[in-house]
């Protein structure tokens, strides 16, 4: 029985997350101030730290359509936000909107980059007990590949983290994508110099006509959320005595994300 109700396990949190999904939406929707709930931080708990990637002048990869994909990862990390108040979660967002503030040393973009990169670093690595989630959207030459992937840092914990959470996306979002979840390179910034869980998931290709319409949507953009909050939820456990915290400086690393 123990063995079947952790097998049920995912896709019972799945179910949980869409209701309450649903209900907070709708609650929200006769709010006006665009607050969320948040959860205080209680010593000893996780707190997880929610980057929605690219922002200001940086805006990523940009779409068919002609969207910028930063706009995507801050839509779909404000919904995993609001949703992980919900459950009490302990939320943290590396940025809250489009606009970014840069001192008067930084003139150009790759500067400016460099400069928000160790701002979010400094958040993630001073908080306690962190968890990192990361926001991003894939793009390819061509328009064949598809399906979200996740990427995990080479932390204790992340593997299993990782791997858990690309079948749950898998499963919840396209049962025909192949893709596993695979470590990220050492040229990812975030993801290689920090000691706690972290996963960057690439939610979807901007560069495949069908997802790209699916990830335009407010829709796929809650399902996609709700699908990461059930896959914290469901490993949360497994991650709460995982040590967190430092800096990991002795990688050479370039900043594309």
């Amino acid at each position: 029985m123990r063995r079947l109700f952790k097998k049920a396990l995912p896709t019972l949190v799945i179910v949980i997350v869409f209701m309450a999904a649903g209900i907070y939406f709708f609650i929200r929707g006769g709010a006006h101030d665009g607050t969320a709930i948040k959860a205080s931080a209680v010593k000893g708990d996780l707190t997880v730290i929610v980057d929605a990637g690219h922002g200001g002048a940086d805006g990523g990869a940009v779409s068919l359509s002609g969207v910028k994909e930063s706009a995507v990862n801050i839509d779909i990390a404000t919904r995993l936000d609001l949703i992980l108040g919900f459950f009490g979660t302990h939320v943290e967002m590396t940025r809250t909107s489009e606009n970014l503030e840069y001192s008067e040393k930084s003139d150009t973009i790759r500067q400016k980059k460099a400069e928000d990169q160790s701002r979010r670093l400094k958040q993630i690595n001073s908080a306690q007990n962190a968890v990192l989630i990361s926001i991003h959207q894939n793009i390819y030459p061509s328009s064949g590949p598809f399906g979200a992937q996740v990427l995990y840092a080479p932390t204790n914990g992340s593997k299993e983290f990782g791997a858990a959470m690309q079948q749950l996306l898998i499963d919840a979002l396209n049962p025909k994508n192949k893709r596993t979840a695979d470590e990220a390179p050492d040229n990812i910034l975030l993801m290689n110099h920090i000691t706690c869980p972290a996963l960057l998931i690439e939610c979807g290709f901007l560069s495949n006509p069908e997802e790209e319409k699916l990830l335009m949507t407010d829709t796929y953009r809650t399902k996609i959320a709700a699908v990461i909050a059930a896959g914290y939820l469901a490993n949360r456990e497994n991650l709460v005595d995982i040590n967190s915290g430092g800096t990991n400086e002795g990688k050479d690393s370039i900043l594309l994300y």
